[in-house]
């Protein structure tokens, strides 16, 4: 008999063996880990985060980035759309200004004739019917492409739609009263095509008519 059978000891199978290796590693895989491995886990973050993080913040920056051009496009648009709104209601401001000229004339060629003598010849006062019926003819026009006359005798003087072109002492009006029209104003909507050409009451000077009563 061999030693080995004297001292009584006999090897283990060699499932056993396998069997202690696995157990003994699963129970070091159970244990935490040691100091230094857990802190240098806390103090490095896992190189994903990093990588989502730096993506929505450039998420964001894009975003912003987007949003102020939509914005900045629609003001343009805005803006565009109102310049083309001004330009189509303005293109017959040159024409419109020009008529004026025309219309003035015509009114002038009605007051040359005074009253009393437009019954004297049929020819004339024929001629003078046609003159008039134009002359409303172009006013009516006028009207329906908001070309509007100004208000103006009897009118505060506004230097918006009014241009002074001299004073008239009186104390029959109040100072700062249109009470002359020298040429009538005329808008075009919201625009002043011509102002109104008018003589604007100031006080009346009663000095030297004081002095002769004293």
């Amino acid at each position: 008999m061999s030693n080995d059978n004297k001292s009584g000891w006999t090897q283990p199978p060699a499932e056993d063996a396998d069997e202690n290796a696995a157990h003994a590693q699963e129970q070091a895989a159970q244990q935490p880990p040691a100091a230094g491995e857990a802190q240098q886990a806390d103090t490095e973050p896992p190189a994903e985060d990093d990588e989502l993080a730096r993506l929505r913040a450039e998420n964001a920056e894009l975003k912003d980035k987007y949003l102020r051009a939509l914005a900045d496009m629609e003001n343009l648009r805005r803006r565009l759309l109102r310049e083309k709104e001004e330009a189509v209601k303005h293109a017959s401001a040159d024409l419109a200004r020009d008529m004026l000229t025309v219309c003035d004339n015509l009114g002038r060629a009605i007051e040359s004739v005074p009253p009393e003598r437009r019954n004297e010849h049929e020819l004339l006062a024929s001629l003078l019917e046609g003159v008039e019926m134009t002359l409303k003819s172009m006013l009516d026009a006028f009207e329906r492409h908001h070309i509007r006359r100004i208000p103006a005798h009897g009118e505060r003087f506004d230097p918006n739609v009014h241009e002074a072109m001299f004073e008239v002492p009186t104390s029959e009006a109040e100072a700062g009263t249109v009470v002359q029209v020298v040429q009538e104003g005329y808008t075009h909507h919201d625009r002043v095509l011509r102002p109104a050409r008018v003589g604007v009451a100031s006080t009346a000077n009663t000095e030297g008519g004081d002095a002769g009563n004293g």
